[in-house]
C-alpha cells in the first residue's frame, strides 16, 4: 500500500537578491521514510530546508505538511504540528545546560520526555548540567537532535549532520539517524556525505546549481554511474 504524503513540495523558488539558489523544485517525502537530498557545497540544499521550514521567503506552487498548506505558516507554529529541524552547525544554546537545552526543545508543544532522550543519548545524561558550548562537536550534534526530539515530531529535517565531525562520529550520528527512522520519525536528511546518506536513506534526490537533477530509490542512485563519479571519487571508464 502506498504511504501518505507528508510532505510535497512542488515549484519551490528562493531568491537572493537577483541569485536564484533553487529553481522551482519539486519533492515528496512519504509518511515513515527517510528520504536524502544530496548535493556540493552551494547547490542549494540548505536553502530548501529553510524555505520548507518558512525560515527565508520562498515562492512555491504547493508547500503542503501532512495535507495542509504552509506556505504562510508562522515558524514558531511548525514545531506544534510536528514539523522540527536540526539546523546546519547545530544551533544549540552554548550558555545553556544539557538539560536546559532539552527543556526548550519541548517548549513548542508541551511534550517531551527526557529520560528518553537521556536512553538513547547516554553521553548526554553524563553530561546533563554542563554548559552546552563545553561540549565535543559530536555531543552538541548530539545534542541537538536530542533537543529536536523532545518536541515529538512528525516529520525531522536533519541539515548537514556530519559537518565538522570526526570519522568515528559521523558513523555514530548516522547510526543515531537510522534509529530514528526505525522509530517511525520521518525524516528528510540533507547531507554532502552522499555515501553515507545514500545507504542510510530509502529515497533520494540529487541537487545541483539550484536544481533536482535526479530522484529514485537510494540503491539506484548508489549504482548511478553519474552518481559515483560526482559525489563518490569513482572515475568512468
Amino acid at each position: 500500500m502506498a504511504r501518505r504524503v507528508l510532505l510535497e513540495v512542488k515549484g519551490l523558488e528562493v531568491r537572493y537578491g537577483g541569485i536564484r539558489a533553487v529553481k522551482g523544485i519539486d519533492l515528496e517525502v512519504g509518511e515513515g521514510e527517510l528520504v536524502c537530498l544530496i548535493g556540493a557545497n552551494g547547490a542549494g540544499k540548505s536553502s530548501t530546508l529553510k524555505a520548507i521550514c518558512r525560515l527565508i521567503d520562498s515562492v512555491s506552487s504547493t508547500l503542503n505538511y501532512s495535507g495542509k498548506c504552509i506556505r504562510e505558516c508562522a515558524v514558531h507554529d511548525l514545531p506544534q504540528r510536528g514539523l522540527v529541524m536540526v539546523p546546519e552547525g547545530r544551533g544549540i544554546f552554548p550558555g545553556l545546560t544539557v538539560e536546559e537545552n532539552l527543556a526548550m526543545g519541548a517548549y513548542a508543544r508541551g511534550a517531551g520526555n527526557p529520560a528518553r532522550q537521556y536512553d538513547a543519548f547516554p553521553r548526554l545524561k553524563e553530561r546533563r548540567r554542563q554548559v552546552a558550548g563545553t561540549l565535543s562537536g559530536g555531543e552538541q550534534q548530539m545534542l541537538a537532535i536530542a533537543r529536536a526530539l523532545m518536541s515529538e515530531p512528525k516529520l525531522l529535517l536533519l541539515d548537514e549532520p556530519s559537518m565538522g565531525l570526526a570519522p568515528l562520529m559521523v558513523a555514530k550520528i548516522f547510526e543515531i539517524v537510522a534509529q530514528i527512522a526505525r522509530a517511525g520519525v520521518t525524516i528528510l536528511l540533507v547531507e554532502q556525505n552522499a555515501l553515507l546518506a545514500l545507504e542510510t536513506a530509502g529515497r533520494g534526490y540529487v541537487m545541483e546549481s539550484g536544481e533536482i537533477t535526479l530522484a529514485g530509490s537510494a540503491k539506484s542512485l548508489l549504482s548511478d554511474s553519474r552518481v559515483r563519479e560526482a559525489y563518490l571519487g569513482e572515475t568512468s571508464g
